[in-house]
């Protein structure tokens, strides 16, 4: 194993220009990683974007049918067996030049339990309702965590966005992370979480946060940009919403009592947004919501229809 070499992972499907751009940026750094390994499930595939970079030293594979979860556990697989790190990137996003140098310079002074370590999102915007979720009263109810990167009893993770300095937190995005390889040597991307594999990264890192430390490097930024190209419709996410949440909170030994109650406030406000704003088109995530909420109680499992185009 070479002390210092990083090996990341894309898992793309279906957003070529998203990922020209993500391998762009990876292209300029000042600290390049020493492996990219892009796993496409794409329709069409884009090899031909991801081999237009021949400084990076690229692996391309395709899989099928389309998981992130899969996908980024078939891209572990390929990874140079002396790599000391592994990434996740996700193909929207972007790193400032030398967010890698920054980011290895934290690594070389981290402690031994410390296991992973999140980019900075540098265009982080909070979204509507943060402080609601950050009182006093849901903290005290277990239903929410007011701690930036926190993990509540419900299952629910409270969201860090932009970090003035660098802080320790209980769960890692998988959009912008790197994991010490040993980590990778037991844990992997549970495939339960199928499709659009939302959650996926909370169940993965926080699974590794009751093992060692994760942090956040301020000093390391980089941009996401949601790319529209991949997502599921509203009503099948409405579902996924609920059906994974579920899986986590049992998974993980957390309060079902209190993640029932969070979905079913997640639906009262998503049927709110949806009478103050008739157009939204939250309707749909709003009875996936309620599909869910039923199916989960009545079956003990949310029932999912899976397109391959999601």
């Amino acid at each position: 194993m070479n002390e210092y070499f990083v090996s990341v992972i894309v898992a793309t499907k279906d957003r070529p220009e998203d990922l020209s751009r993500m391998l762009t940026s990876l292209s300029l750094q000042t600290r390049k990683p020493d492996q990219v390994v892009v796993v496409d499930a794409s329709i069409d595939p884009v090899e031909v974007v991801a081999k237009g970079f021949p400084e990076l030293n690229l692996v391309y594979e395709r899989h099928w049918p389309p998981s992130a979860s899969a996908q980024r556990n078939a891209g572990i697989l390929l990874c140079a067996p002396e790599a000391a790190f592994v990434g996740f990137m996700d193909d929207d996003t972007t790193f400032e030049a030398d967010a890698f140098e920054k980011m290895m310079e934290f690594w070389r002074n981290a402690r031994e339990d410390l296991l992973g370590a999140s980019f900075n999102l540098l265009n982080y915007e909070m979204p509507a309702g943060q402080s609601l979720k950050r009182s006093k009263l849901t903290n005290w109810l277990g239903l929410y965590s007011s701690t930036p990167g926190g993990v509540a009893q419900s299952g629910w993770q409270s969201i860090f966005g932009r970090v003035s300095d660098t802080c320790h937190v209980d769960w890692l995005p998988s959009g912008a992370v790197l994991w010490r390889s040993n980590v990778l040597q037991t844990a992997r991307f549970d495939e339960f979480y199928t499709g659009y594999s939302y959650l996926e990264d909370l169940d993965f890192s926080f699974g590794v946060s009751r093992k060692g430390k994760l942090a956040v490097v301020a000093e390391a930024g980089y941009c996401h940009f949601p790319s529209p190209h991949g997502r599921a419709s509203l009503r099948n996410f409405g579902r996924v919403e609920v059906r994974n949440r579920v899986h986590f909170v049992r998974k993980h030994g957390l309060s079902t009592l209190r993640c029932y109650v969070c979905v079913l406030g997640r639906f009262v406000m998503t049927l709110l947004q949806c009478l103050n704003s008739p157009g939204c088109g939250n309707l749909g995530r709003a009875l996936g919501n309620l599909e869910g909420l039923v199916s989960a109680k009545t079956h003990g499992t949310v029932k999912l229809q899976v397109s391959h185009s999601e």
